[in-house]
């Protein structure tokens, strides 16, 4: 996955909503900003660099891994997975 840096308008276009994306799709939200002059951008910009330099895979969930893979066999026996 590619790292990225996205830029939303929202509440009601008076803000923006800044996230950072890093290489393993893990989400920040770095937070809301009424203006983005240049200086916002570049500390927007640094923080960035400074979450890739440090970003680390996150770890793996095995009991969620293992609810999928039965839900999987369920659903190739016929059966309807249940999660209740």
């Amino acid at each position: 996955m590619s790292r990225k840096i996205i830029i939303d308008k929202c509440r009601g276009n008076t803000h923006y909503s800044v996230h950072i994306i890093d290489s393993y799709g893990t989400e920040h939200h770095l937070g809301y900003y009424r203006d983005l002059p240049s200086e916002i951008l570049s500390e927007i910009e640094a923080d960035a660099e400074m979450l890739w330099q440090n970003e680390v895979k996150p770890k793996e969930d095995l009991m969620a891994n293992a609810i999928k893979e039965c839900i999987e066999l369920d659903k190739k026996r016929g059966i309807e997975p249940n999660l209740d």
